[in-house]
């Protein structure tokens, strides 16, 4: 078992943490200095003359490459039993991580993720960015989680070639992972452990405009996918209503076109290429057409006339749930 923690400007936390780890156990420490600097230069080699290895990038790359670096290193010195990564900054303590690597010695092929259940006093930004993680990723992918955006996590020496093809080289990464690991066959498992923010968590270098555009990529990219087609589906329906003066015929050559062109988009650049064949996922997609064409009708109708919401509000709420509802869909059942 080899303990990895990418690190970038750490302060003495990161050797409090090899100390109190040294304490407990004889486990190989692995640190990636994600190119802090000369400045940062003497706690890493504090960190060599505690017995750790240390591996250096000249600039810094992201979380998610030294996360890789690291790997490809496990990989080439042979570890057989499991990686666990943990943060530099005091917030994963030595307890949690040594019962991670023990759930990964039971759990093999299985990402093991250290979950916070966010108890006590956690800063705003972290609850909410948590929070609004959780809702989305099991709109997605139908398998909630409770701690999407957790450092601590466990994995077996035979995922380290996957792990280093998940795409995504800073914050991302991680949550490309997690996307990524049904598709490939992972399961995940959760151990419950303790919720640490020191100071606010004002030593966390992630951004959060930037780094939250990041992680959440995948949507992003479903959403203008769809924002696209419809944009052609509106510019189709005036073009073919010029040309044949036929309402039907330019309803439904805008559609058709539309949707191939939605189809198209989301098989190869949203759901990660050619996974599923065309004969498989077409019929699938059209048929998530006429499901979505029901629910919006419902939905709309049982909102707007039933409860009585403003028709803008009900459509709204509407197109939001049926636009998570279709990403958990297509990546699920289609692609």
């Amino acid at each position: 078992m080899t303990i990895l923690i990418p690190s970038y400007e750490p302060d003495e936390r990161l050797l409090g943490l090899i100390h109190d780890l040294k304490k407990v156990t004889d486990t190989p420490i692995l640190i990636v200095d994600d190119g802090s600097g000369d400045k940062y230069n003497g706690i890493f080699q504090s960190a060599r003359e505690a017995g750790c290895t240390v591996l250096t990038h000249e600039d810094n790359k992201g979380k998610g490459k030294a996360l890789k670096t690291g790997f490809d290193f496990i990989k080439r010195t042979g570890d057989t039993e499991g990686v666990v990564c943990a943060d530099s900054d005091g917030q994963h303590l030595p307890h949690d991580i040594m019962r991670i690597a023990q759930k990964v010695r039971t759990h093999r092929r299985h990402i093991v993720l250290g979950s916070r259940r966010f108890t006590g006093k956690v800063p705003l930004r972290s609850r909410f960015g948590n929070s609004a993680t959780r809702l989305i990723y099991a709109f997605a992918t139908g398998a909630p989680i409770q701690d999407t955006q957790t450092g601590l996590r466990g994995y077996s020496t035979d995922m380290l070639d996957w792990l280093c093809r998940v795409p995504g080289e800073r914050f991302e990464y991680e949550m490309n992972m997690l996307l990524a690991s049904k598709p490939a066959g992972y399961a995940t498992v959760e151990v419950p452990i303790d919720t640490v923010y020191l100071d606010d968590n004002k030593s966390s270098h992630f951004r959060p405009l930037a780094d939250s555009a990041r992680i959440y990529f995948p949507f992003l990219k479903f959403g203008a996918s769809s924002v696209l087609s419809a944009a052609l589906d509106f510019t189709l329906l005036f073009l073919l209503q010029w040309i044949t003066s036929n309402l039907l015929v330019a309803v439904v050559g805008a559609r058709i076109f539309s949707s191939a062109f939605n189809y198209a988009m989301n098989r190869k650049f949203v759901f990660g290429g050619k996974r599923t064949g065309v004969r498989r996922s077409l019929p699938r997609y059209y048929a998530l057409a006429v499901i979505i064409l029901i629910f919006n009708y419902a939905l709309l109708y049982s909102l707007h006339e039933t409860i009585g919401f403003p028709l803008f509000a009900s459509k709204l709420l509407t197109e939001g749930l049926l636009f998570l509802f279709s990403y958990w869909w297509q990546r699920r059942y289609v692609y």
